[in-house]
């Protein structure tokens, strides 16, 4: 045994020779202890299921059964499949049938025209309509009340944001 390795636990034991069986020689002390952290919470988790399984099936204790269904779920939901590959190459062909936009020509990067990219601007500004002198007179009356350090001008100069802009996306 290496140094220090008598007094490690048992599972620590096994995780290094796991390591050890698979190639990896150097490796950090903790990442033991990762897999060790990571082992136990799977444990943990098939063994909850195994149990809810169990109490559903109306048993008293958990069998193999309930063990194994627990296992299935977790690799049902962990782990997906990719798609076949007949499958990817038909999606591939379909999607290759329609032609690329016509690019932009001048300097540069040639890009598709905006409406076909992701960096076109998604909003658009929208330019207060004026009010009747009347209304505008209440309207500077109300926001002096409720802003006094501000002048008129300031008031009149500043647009309310959330008014100005309106998106499109």
């Amino acid at each position: 045994m290496a140094e220090g390795e008598e007094d490690l636990p048992r599972d620590a034991k096994i995780v290094k020779s796991l390591l050890n069986s698979m190639g990896v020689e150097e490796y950090e002390p903790s990442v033991i202890h990762q897999f060790l952290e990571l082992w136990y919470r799977y444990v943990v988790d098939v063994l909850t299921d195994a149990q809810v399984y169990s109490e559903h099936a109306g048993k008293q204790t958990i069998d193999c059964d309930d063990v194994k269904l627990a296992i299935q779920s977790k690799v049902n939901f962990s782990f997906s499949q990719p798609p076949p590959r007949e499958v990817l190459l038909e999606l591939a062909r379909n999607r290759n049938k329609v032609p690329l936009p016509k690019a932009i020509p001048g300097p540069g990067i040639p890009l598709p025209p905006e409406q076909d990219t992701l960096i076109s601007t998604n909003y658009q500004f929208a330019i207060p309509k004026k009010q009747p002198a009347q209304a505008l007179e209440e309207t500077e009356d109300d926001e002096a009340s409720v802003e006094p350090n501000l002048s008129q001008e300031d008031r009149c100069a500043t647009p309310n944001i959330s008014e100005s802009i309106v998106y499109s996306h």
